[in-house]
């Protein structure tokens, strides 16, 4: 098997095109104390994104937003967050989402 150096190459530009936005604002971070209000707004970040993400795929498909009615997605994800905020365990969360899930499929289609 020949190795064409052009496919080295675009492999390493993107490993270090992916390392570095990760390493330098920890390198820099790491040096630095930011103030309380920046601690409590960076504890935000995570949630705000999985919530995007989460949203995102329930209410859109095809580019499209989903009618609120035949939206299995969604019917399963209301549950899912009651046990989410109630037991604040991930597993029991994904565990419960995934039957959720399954059993409105199930009786839908």
């Amino acid at each position: 098997m020949e190795m064409r150096w052009e496919v080295v190459l675009i492999i390493l530009g993107a490993a270090i095109v992916t390392f570095i936005p990760r390493v330098v604002p920890l390198m820099v971070l790491s040096r630095v104390e930011l103030p309380e209000w920046g601690m409590r707004w960076l504890n935000y970040v995570p949630i705000s994104v999985m919530a995007a993400l989460i949203g995102q795929e329930i209410l859109v498909h095809d580019g499209k937003l989903t009618s609120i009615t035949d939206n299995v997605q969604l019917l399963a994800a209301i549950p899912t967050f009651f046990i989410a905020i109630k037991t604040r365990s991930l597993l029991i969360t994904v565990l419960s989402g995934v039957i959720f899930f399954m059993i409105l499929r199930w009786i839908v289609y």
